[in-house]
């Protein structure tokens, strides 16, 4: 059953570069209402939690370390369609792979860092979106 909310983190990178306002006008731009968002810095137990559908791949260590070097911002999006909608929004991982005007073509510097989170299910979005905010944290 589709839904009509995804979750997104802007990465690290994109916050010590200084892309936050810029990825949050393309969200806002592409029809997305914010419903929950705050900065926060994930724990290395968080990370590893948050991906352990990945802790058995080779770049699992890399992941974890990148996504705990710095504060992230999480945020629950709300549009019709949105799961669908943000991910072609966002692009291929690989930026190089990436349409142009998506925000990984745009802010993303590798395939590691790749700017911006975006869930790949309307159940994963659920699962992630529960995961960073409280239902009190929604609106």
């Amino acid at each position: 059953m589709a839904t009509n909310r995804t979750f997104t983190m802007l990465k690290p990178d994109s916050v010590e570069k200084g892309y936050i306002g810029a990825i949050l006008e393309k969200i806002n731009a592409a029809g997305f209402r914010i419903v929950a968002m705050k900065m926060t810095q994930m724990t290395v137990a968080n990370a590893e939690e948050f991906y352990a559908v990945h802790n058995e791949r080779p770049f699992f260590g890399e992941l974890v370390e990148y996504m705990t070097r710095g504060p992230i911002i999480a945020a629950i999006l709300e549009k019709e369609n949105a799961v669908e909608d943000f991910r072609a929004l966002i692009g291929a991982t690989n930026p190089a792979d990436a349409a142009e005007g998506t925000i990984r073509k745009l802010y993303a510097a590798s395939m590691g860092e790749n700017a911006v989170h975006g869930s790949d299910s309307d159940e994963n979005a659920a699962i992630e979106a529960a995961y960073h905010f409280s239902g009190r944290e929604q609106f």
